[in-house]
C-alpha cells in the first residue's frame, strides 16, 4: 500500500508540472480552436435557420397572392425541406469551415491526451 501513495504522488506531480508556467502550450491554442469552433458554427446556424425563415416567409407570401392561406406550421415544415439541399450549396464555405475547426479541436484534443498519457507514464520528455 505505501507504494501506491508514491506512484499517485509522482502521477499528481506529473500532471501539475506545467501548471506553474504562466502560458502552456496546450492551453491557448485548445481555447483558440474551441472559440474559432463555437463562433464557426454559430454563425453556419444562424444562416441556415435564416434560411429556413426566408424560405417559409416566402412560401407564405406566394400563398397570400395567389389568395391561398398557407399554415406557417406546414410552411415550416415545406421551407425545412427545401433548406436542407440549399444550404449545402449556399454555405459550403461556412460548412467547410466548421469541419476545419472541428478537425483542429479534435487534434488539439489528440495531442493533449498524448501529452498526458506520456507524464502518467513519467515521459516528461526532459533529459
Amino acid at each position: 500500500m505505501p507504494g501506491e501513495t508514491g506512484n499517485l504522488e509522482a502521477v499528481s506531480e506529473a500532471t501539475n508540472a506545467d501548471s506553474s508556467e504562466p502560458t502552456s502550450g496546450n492551453v491557448v491554442p485548445v481555447r483558440s480552436a474551441k472559440k474559432s469552433l463555437a463562433v464557426n458554427l454559430g454563425v453556419y446556424t444562424f444562416a441556415r435557420l435564416a434560411l429556413v425563415i426566408v424560405i417559409a416567409a416566402v412560401i407564405v407570401g406566394v400563398g397570400l397572392l395567389f389568395g391561398v392561406e398557407v399554415p406557417v406550421l406546414v410552411a415550416a415544415i415545406f421551407a425545412v425541406l427545401i433548406s436542407l439541399p440549399l444550404s449545402l450549396l449556399l454555405f459550403k464555405k461556412m460548412r467547410i469551415r466548421v469541419n476545419e475547426s472541428i478537425a483542429a479541436v479534435d487534434e488539439d484534443r489528440r495531442t493533449a491526451r498524448a501529452d498526458l498519457q506520456s507524464k502518467l507514464r513519467g515521459e516528461d520528455g526532459k533529459k
